[in-house]
């Protein structure tokens, strides 16, 4: 064998030792960082955060809604948590569109109640539109089809339909071609969420009630309804709070993202506390200079509503910006009182979420590998609707994250899965006065952040799996070996 064929050999037989990468390896099982993270982030330091939160609502109208001066106190106390950790915190400004509500109301005869006008429908004149009450029987999928409405005088009437079975704007639709002139819907728990109707298909207002004022007006089949709702929007401005680690390298960045506001009719405990809890209580564990490969962003979003928060950061950032971010790491309501453990549907399994960027299938086994791991049973969660996470979706970053449940209902098969009640929603203090201190599962909620803290420490350290960068140690190896090579070859050509 010739002196230059026995180097060439030697460098096959060096590299052949080397662990060999693939786009489809797996993270670690139980790197170290992420151990130590799941031990690090506890459930009395993310309660801690949710007492804080309770406190400036209670000492700010019993609110955290962005604007406000509670938003301005959670935004504060976020920021101080943080720069005592270690990081340097930035304020991202943004404008949106904030719609201002000047008039909704229902009004059955002499019980006049205060609803949420649906996203996308259309408001009524001064005065509104008025028409009998016809009240759908509920069921599962009530006004999801006309045979719903079998006997109902519907043409020129206000429907009262109950949410479920089907999306509002499909619930819209039918009601519309039968001649309603508006929908009430009405919630199957406390509060009186909000929703989205298709704005090119609303034709009619849609409005919508918590379960308690819509059981009000079921007994009112016939009598002489009126809806009125009138908006404005006005330009507002906010901000998203970013931190981001001093270490690990910045061209390859996990973003976390969440909310930790409130709306004005609920302190927010939940939604948006627990999430907004158990991110930071990560961070402040996590630290802003750990030994870590690949840096940590964390972005507390401004203005839960479409659109806003995260939407104008992403829009802030160009190609190369945009390319940095490996991966987005969504996190929900984490703490619903009668919650489950559902992670967003990466590879789309259950058939809702449609295509998704390349490596959220991997983001979601990394979650679900976590959870089997200590013995517990997850579902994918359907990636629709107008979430910060589509806008990451949109722009082809990898996407995945927990979630707790809230306006859904339990199913018995769930109920035996993750315990509660079936029958009744995941939250039923959604948006609601009663999502306070004691509208928290504390089980449900320790778990789904020691998922989050295992996923964190997992990406920090690599995100092979997902995007074929590999870590640190193996790029160093790598070049350890090949300046080796190099050097034996032209050893033997000199």
């Amino acid at each position: 064998m010739s002196r230059g064929r026995g180097a060439l050999a030697l460098a096959v037989l060096v590299l052949a030792a080397l662990p060999v990468a693939t786009a489809h390896a797996a993270p670690q099982a139980r790197p170290t960082l992420a151990e130590r993270l799941v031990e690090r982030v506890t459930l009395d330091g993310v309660n801690r955060h949710l007492i804080a939160f309770q406190r400036i609502a209670d000492r700010n109208g019993g609110h955290r809604a962005d604007p406000s001066p509670g938003y301005t106190k959670t935004q504060d106390y976020i920021t101080d948590s943080l720069r005592t950790a270690g990081f340097d915190v930035t304020s991202h400004e943004f404008t949106y569109d904030r719609v201002v509500i000047d008039r909704a109301v229902v009004a059955a005869g002499a019980t006049s109640l205060a609803p949420n006008p649906l996203i996308g429908s259309p408001d009524t004149a001064v005065g509104g539109v008025t028409g009998p009450l016809a009240v759908v029987p509920a069921d599962a999928d009530s006004g999801c089809q006309a045979a719903d409405y079998a006997g109902l005088t519907t043409s020129g009437a206000v429907a009262l339909v109950k949410r479920g079975g089907c999306p509002y704007t499909q619930k819209l639709l039918v009601a519309t071609g039968l001649g309603a002139v508006a929908v009430v819907f009405y919630n199957h728990s406390v509060g009186a969420v909000g929703g989205v109707v298709d704005p090119a298909q609303a034709r009619i207002p849609a409005v919508m009630l918590g379960s308690a004022d819509g059981a009000r007006l079921t007994g009112l089949g016939g009598v002489s309804t009126n809806v009125e709702v009138r908006r404005h929007v006005e330009a507002t401005v906010s901000h998203n709070v970013i931190a981001q680690t001093r270490t690990g390298r910045k061209d390859n960045v996990i973003l976390l993202g969440t909310h930790s506001d409130s709306v004005t009719t609920s302190p927010g405990v939940n939604d948006n506390g627990s999430n907004g809890a158990a991110t930071l209580e990560l961070a402040r564990k996590l630290g802003g200079s750990p030994r870590i490969n690949n840096a940590v962003r964390f972005a507390f979003w401004g203005a839960d509503v479409p659109h806003s928060g995260a939407a104008p950061y992403l829009n802030s950032l160009n190609d190369e910006q945009r390319l940095d971010i490996a991966m987005y790491l969504d996190v929900g309501p984490l703490g619903s009182p009668n919650g489950g453990h559902f992670v967003f549907d990466g590879d789309n399994s259950a058939g809702q979420a449609g295509p998704m960027p390349y490596g959220s299938a991997q983001i979601e086994k990394t979650f679900v590998d976590f959870m089997t791991g200590i013995g517990v049973q997850t579902e994918p969660a359907p990636v629709v609707g107008q979430g910060n996470y589509a806008t990451f979706i949109a722009a082809g970053i990898p996407t995945g994250g927990p979630f707790a449940g809230i306006p859904h209902i339990k199913s018995p098969a769930q109920a035996a899965k993750w315990g509660g009640t079936a029958g009744i929603a995941f939250d039923p203090c959604n948006l609601a006065p009663c999502d306070n201190l004691g509208n928290i599962n504390r089980e449900i909620l320790s778990r789904n952040a020691d998922a989050l803290a295992f996923a964190t420490g997992t990406y920090a350290m690599s995100t092979e799996d997902v995007n074929g960068v590999p870590p640190r140690d193996r790029r160093a190896s790598s070049r350890v070996v090949w300046a080796a090579v190099t050097a034996t070859v032209d050893g033997e050509r000199a």
